[in-house]
């Protein structure tokens, strides 16, 4: 099972993300923005296996955020969620190793189905 660092701004999403992902055996640590998420990655880098973000997160968007911890652990895996396709698009640059996406609003089974995608 893998260790996941949440970042979103929406406590709802929040809470469906982590209630889903925990059922699945995973440690979900959340955070409700980018600017947390960063902290908390330059801390602990090592401990994390993926990163789920909101893209649309005021401060620190989902993307900056991603290029960031990559920066920190290129290996880091990279799941970012969006009600929007035009923002997931700019993740395009992104130089993942792992890099999913997933467009708002989505199920239980959608999300715990891209992790189960990014692991493997």
């Amino acid at each position: 099972m893998a260790t996941i660092l949440l970042a979103d701004d929406d406590a709802a999403v929040r809470d469906l993300v982590r209630r889903a992902l925990t059922s699945d055996g995973h440690k979900v640590q959340v955070t409700q923005d980018g600017l947390e998420a960063l902290d908390i990655l330059g801390a602990s880098a090592s401990g994390i296996d993926i990163l789920i973000s909101d893209v649309d997160m005021p401060q620190l968007d989902g993307i900056s955020l991603a290029e960031q911890a990559l920066a920190l652990k290129p290996s880091l895996a990279i799941v970012l969620m969006s009600g929007f396709s035009d923002q997931l698009e700019r993740a395009a640059r992104l130089r993942a190793r792992k890099l999913l996406s997933i467009t708002k609003p989505f199920t239980l089974d959608q999300i715990k189905q891209i992790v189960r995608t990014v692991l493997s």
